[in-house]
């Protein structure tokens, strides 16, 4: 064994001892119905564009276009109970285009990161040095050199496989780079380690901005679209992302920052990064960022309170899918009212006790009319939904508790039925390529099969 394979072994069996011994306290979500919705009479909410907020009636003007165009009472209801809990405003004047899959998304990142003129911000879970991620280091050192001031943070878990000598090579270029939460016990905090970093954001310029499930990765370089593959060749990774242009680019930039700072990573270099950003199309956008550390997770409570208030459908393709008890009762009260609950998730999985617990809760979803699927000939590792066809969101998170409770993630909201037309397209592209679990065929399943589920639903809380 090298010296470098020595090292990395090492770290994983650090890794795993101390998250074993940190997913000791546990912690909770919340309670959507004790939620103090008294100051939902603040009534609806604001919105900003790049001059700052815009005036009561014009923000009206855009709420009520949204509603007519999506013929559904769900953002009135919704943003409404949203602009109690969370009074930031929504953000127009953007750009917004959905990413499917790596190559995609790596060509859009590789091409904003050349036009770099001023800065770059990267954030992600798990940065692959080989492939891509090489690729990627060359083209920031590049940027580096010409004077383009660049920054990388990257989870120490999510990137133990990464040689550090790569990490210190982009470092000796002058690219400021951050370790979250590192494994070593001489740098990190033991018991907090189970408090991983599982953002990917990348800020261009503070003009362009990017998030959603894709790391660096060269398991993504292949499309899902490829059906018929060679026996022994992996499943291709079946991923989303999205990129933001406009004023809304700000609340990434935010994000990045943030975690920088409460990381204590090194000084940043003095840059331009909160330009003014022009209007570059009327998309209204609303990014949440969460943490372990927050009072109360918005995504979660976000996305529940959407499903709760939803009209007409419920689409909903996720990498790993364990829910909780309000989860659950959201999406059967759903699926009983009459609207079209559906669920695209994983047939294989890169950690199989997730897939078993999914599985866990299929026959009660499906007693209730969900209607379920699950993704063929592709690793499915997206974490995106559309509600009602006008409220859409891509990001990180998924619906899990370890999402939800342990990680930092990043979603961002996307209003309009223009934006909802792709992401609905986009998941009948994932129906079609999959197969439907039939209820009475499904309680026909084995007893091996029934075992793994009740053992991996006993430990749904730490997965």
């Amino acid at each position: 064994m090298n010296p470098g394979n020595k090292f990395n072994s090492v770290k994983r069996v650090v890794a795993a001892l101390a998250l074993a011994l940190s997913q000791v306290a546990c912690a909770s979500l919340p309670d959507i119905d004790t939620l103090d919705r008294d100051n939902a009479s603040q009534g609806r909410p604001h919105v900003a564009g790049q001059h700052g907020l815009l005036s009561p009636q014009k923000s009206a003007q855009i709420l009520d276009r949204l509603q007519r165009e999506g013929k559904t009472d769900l953002l009135d209801r919704h943003l409404e109970f949203m602009h109690a809990i969370n009074p930031n405003p929504l953000i127009t004047g953007n750009a917004v285009r959905v990413l499917i899959d790596g190559a995609a998304t790596y060509r859009a990142m590789f091409d904003a990161i050349r036009a770099a003129q001023d800065h770059i911000n990267l954030e992600t879970y798990i940065y692959d040095e080989e492939g891509v991620g090489e690729a990627l280091g060359k083209l920031l050192m590049e940027k580096q050199k010409h004077g383009v001031q660049v920054s990388l943070m990257y989870d120490s878990v999510g990137s133990l496989s990464t040689r550090p000598e790569f990490f210190q090579q982009l470092r000796q270029s002058g690219i400021n780079v951050c370790e979250f939460n590192p494994v070593n016990p001489l740098r990190g905090k033991l018991f907090s380690l189970n408090h991983r970093d599982h953002r990917k954001i990348l800020v261009v310029d503070g003009k362009i901005g990017f998030t959603g499930g894709i790391n660096i990765s060269s398991v993504y370089s292949r499309s899902s679209s490829i059906r018929r593959m060679r026996s022994g060749v992996p499943h291709p990774w079946r991923d989303t992302q999205i990129e933001v242009r406009g004023p809304a680019v700000r609340e990434y930039q935010q994000l990045f920052l943030g975690s920088w700072q409460r990381q204590g990573c090194a000084a940043l270099a003095q840059k331009s990064y909160f330009p003014v950003v022009q209007q570059q199309g009327d998309t209204i956008v609303r990014t949440l960022g969460s943490s372990p550390d927050d009072e109360l997770n918005l995504i979660y409570v976000e996305l529940l309170s959407a499903m709760t208030n939803a009209d007409r459908s419920i689409h909903l393709t996720m990498a790993y899918f364990v829910p909780d008890a309000q989860t659950v009762a959201a999406l059967k009260s759903a699926a009983q009212r009459g609207v079209d609950v559906r669920l695209v998730l994983p047939s294989v999985s890169d950690f199989r006790s997730t897939l078993h617990a999914a599985r866990s809760y299929y026959s009660e979803l499906l007693q209730a009319g969900v209607g379920i699927y699950e993704r063929k000939d592709a690793l499915l590792h997206a974490k995106t939904a559309v509600i009602d066809g006008v409220w859409s969101t891509v990001g990180s998170s998924n619906i899990d508790f370890r999402s939800f409770l342990y990680n930092d993630e990043v979603n961002t909201i996307v209003l309009g039925k223009k934006f909802a037309q792709q992401m609905e397209q986009m998941f009948d592209a994932d129906v079609a390529a999959s197969v439907r679990i039939d209820a009475a065929r499904w309680e026909e399943r084995g007893m091996a099969e029934r075992i793994h589920e009740a053992w991996a639903r006993m430990w749904a809380f730490f997965l």
